[in-house]
């Protein structure tokens, strides 16, 4: 099969190339996907697992990439709950070859299936950036009605499912971004929009939940607006310090089936919609991966067909 892998790491971008590797083999509970549509993310090169496995071990050359939507082209031994030619999306585990293949392997409970009236494109573009503001919202923040929510990167991938799903909550929302993403953040339903270029952080003033996915300067800042009882979440770095009389927890996103079943409903609804971006063939992933041009919504790599 066709697939981008990478072996050097200092190479970075570079590095990464079209290469045939063999069909994957399935470990028990494993579930092999023909990849429609893949995503990615930009700074994974960087991350451990891009390069050891869970025992440390040089697992190169790897497959970056860990968002999928396809089809079940086979399963495992002692795999249920998902049927051969049945539509998935999903993520994969971070220590194993990922999404940017014809076919991958996975955990079957890593998976959901997908309704047939969303495209892979799409359901591509949803389990790392939904899944993170779902657990960072619900599961960390425990964000209710009537409280007031600080997102920052309002109009990015995971701010935006964010600000979405804290609208359907009915919480009054203040998100955080550049200048040109002002229009994008408020038409997603952001009440009060701070420019970080612009304007004084502090203006927000007390918030029972802060979701930040910037880190540094921001980060920081963001402790003292946390008022009693609140609760600040980061995917960025552990705080250096807690609010006064509350919490700050740093998570890194997990698979969750159920969560993806709600996700996935939430975009047949129209209550959620992701931000999708460029939409390339595989081919073209060192180009995608390239820092360059900012584009709005997620860049998804095609896969079938190729």
């Amino acid at each position: 099969m066709k697939a981008i892998t990478v072996s050097d790491h200092e190479a970075g971008v570079a590095g990464l190339s079209m290469t045939e590797l063999p069909y994957p083999q399935t470990a028990e509970n494993d579930v092999i996907v023909r990849v429609d549509a893949a995503g990615f993310t930009r700074g994974e090169l960087d991350w451990p697992h891009t390069w050891i496995d869970h025992a440390g071990r040089d697992r190169t050359p790897s497959v970056p990439g860990h968002e999928l939507s396809g089809v079940v082209a086979e399963l495992g031994y002692g795999t249920t709950g998902l049927t051969v030619g049945q539509r998935v999306f999903g993520l994969a585990d971070w220590a194993r070859n990922g999404s940017l293949a014809e076919y991958t392997a996975i955990d079957a409970r890593n998976l959901a299936p997908l309704p047939i009236d969303i495209d892979h494109t799409v359901a591509a573009a949803l389990p790392v950036s939904g899944l993170t503001a779902w657990q960072g919202l619900l599961i960390h923040g425990r964000l209710a009605a009537g409280q007031t929510v600080l997102i920052h990167g309002a109009a990015g991938g995971v701010g935006s499912i964010a600000v979405q799903l804290a609208r359907e909550i009915g919480a009054r929302i203040i998100g955080t971004g550049r200048t040109a993403d002002r229009d994008r953040a408020l038409e997603l339903g952001v009440h009060t929009y701070l420019d970080l270029e612009t304007e004084r952080l502090e203006d927000a003033g007390q918030v029972d939940v802060v979701l930040d996915v910037i880190g540094g300067e921001v980060l920081d800042r963001s402790t003292d607006l946390v008022r009693a009882g609140g609760t600040l979440v980061t995917i960025a770095e552990p705080p250096k310090t807690q609010p006064y009389d509350g919490r700050a927890i740093f998570f890194v996103v997990e698979a969750d089936r159920a969560q993806l079943v709600e996700l996935a409903t939430r975009v047949r609804d129209g209550r959620i919609k992701p931000l999708v971006g460029a939409v390339l063939p595989l081919a073209e992933a060192a180009a995608a991966f390239a820092p360059g041009k900012r584009i709005a919504g997620k860049t998804i790599l095609r896969v079938a067909g190729e």
